[in-house]
């Protein structure tokens, strides 16, 4: 892969290329990509999406909008740093090509911002409900109506692909999605690979997967425009854009140190533990007398995390430099904190946040609350939509029809997107609106 195309500009329908050199300096194509995703209404909908504690009523808590725009400023720093060394390492590109370090940024800084639009309600656990309802709920029954790549796509929905069918999807009068430019959509994607085979590798990239069958097409125009190297020959399955690895650095980065933070300032995790294990990570950059002299425990918490990020992020970036040959030929396998200098201490971080906060009482009580409401959604709106096609609905079922938007796509021949496009709109739910509209069908408050 070489970066000159691994930057490309180029958006969804263009017909003729975008120069770097030729872009308006006041609003670069790569910041307008940052612009389009903040205020589409699928980001606005996160403001009421489950990060690590469901539905929870305190009000410092992260959110996934909250923790989207964290990992964006994360992983802007992330990509400013690494595009200056990638400058000095590649001048032509500066010079010749008019590129700068605050390019990297910003691609970096979009992709990050949008690696959770996809996600659905109530946290990982809304992914886990939506496949559980195609293995083992009522959703079985399509399975010998799909190919195994579809029937695998809704069997283990996946927020990423989810993601870039929002970014990317073409829909009657908004071809191309958002129209981002390739090289956001490019470090959007973690996984670039469909859904079968399931981890034919132990490869970072072939983890999950990163696009419906729904977008092949689209992601194959992306890739092939990038320059991304094939990893397969009979399935589609691409290398990682470099700029990839930035944007998971500063999601591991966000979700280690502050799902920690969260936890302390809930009370699921002594204030000690903070100082015990952040130092570890800061013991060049800590001054103990500031440390001290904070009179709060959010602010001294605070004045930790900060520093931590810091520390991780020049690390991260010297990381990627030092495998920047080996990630351009497809070879470096892993995410960068992976073989971080810090590793032992963000295991250990990581180690307490599941033991204090992701197993804990009310994680897992709302938990088992998203199962039983994604579960009623999707068996009233897959029936109503199914019956309403062979002309069979009910009633019941054109009521249900009534309350789904008209951007569904409810009467498509192709049952695979017909059950996409149900599991797509339940995806986009927050968690108060996938409540109200559970509440709806159980007549429950009325």
């Amino acid at each position: 892969m070489n970066w000159e195309k691994l930057l490309s500009l180029k958006r969804f329908g263009d017909t003729k290329e975008r120069l770097r050199i030729a872009q308006d300096e006041t609003r670069l194509g790569f910041e307008v990509d940052y612009d389009r995703v903040i205020f589409s209404s699928a980001f606005r909908s996160l403001q009421d999406k489950t990060q690590v504690i469901p539905l929870s009523e305190t009000d410092f808590v992260h959110t996934r909008l909250t923790h989207s725009l964290e990992v964006s400023v994360v992983g802007r720093s992330l990509g400013r740093l690494a595009g200056k060394k990638i400058l000095d390492k590649y001048p032509h590109l500066q010079y010749d090509l008019g590129y700068k370090a605050n390019d990297f940024g910003a691609i970096v800084a979009a992709a990050a911002l949008a690696h959770d639009i996809g996600n659905p309600p109530f946290g990982h656990s809304g992914e886990k409900a939506i496949g559980e309802f195609f293995i083992n709920g009522e959703g079985k029954i399509y399975k010998t109506e799909l190919t195994p790549k579809e029937y695998q796509d809704l069997c283990d929905f996946e927020g990423n692909a989810n993601g870039f069918k929002i970014l990317a999807e073409t829909r009657q009068g908004r071809e191309g999605g958002l129209r981002l430019s390739y090289a956001t959509l490019g470090a959007f994607t973690k996984y670039p690979k469909e859904s079968l085979p399931k981890k034919p590798t132990a490869h970072i990239a072939d983890k999950k997967y990163g696009f419906f069958q729904s977008e092949k097409e689209a992601f194959i125009d992306v890739a092939n425009s990038l320059g991304l190297l094939k990893r397969s020959e009979t399935d589609i399955s691409f290398s990682r854009h470099p700029l990839t690895f930035l944007v998971e650095a500063a999601d591991d980065i966000c979700y280690t140190i502050i799902d920690f933070e969260d936890g302390i300032n809930l009370g699921l995790i002594q204030e000690e533990f903070a100082l015990e294990y952040l130092s570890k990570i800061i013991r060049n950059t800590i001054k103990p007398e500031n440390y001290y002299g904070l009179a709060t425990r959010e602010d001294r918490i605070g004045y930790l995390r900060a520093l931590a990020i810091g520390s991780l992020i020049d690390d991260a970036v010297n990381v990627f430099m030092e495998n920047e040959d080996a990630i351009l030929k497809g070879e470096f396998n892993c995410a960068l904190l992976d073989k971080s200098k810090y590793e032992a201490q963000i295991k250990d971080i990581i180690k307490i946040s599941v033991e204090n906060i992701y197993q804990s009482k009310e994680v897992i009580d709302k938990e088992i609350v998203g199962y039983g409401v994604i579960k009623t959604l999707l068996t009233a709106y897959t029936h109503a939509v199914n019956n309403s096609f062979k002309n069979q609905a009910s009633n019941y079922d054109k009521l249900i029809l009534k309350t789904l938007p008209a951007s569904l796509q409810t009467n498509q021949t192709s049952l695979y997107k017909r059950l996409l496009s149900v599991c797509h709109y339940v995806a986009s739910l927050s968690d108060s609106k996938a409540i109200l509209e559970y509440k709806k069908i159980k007549g429950i408050g009325f």
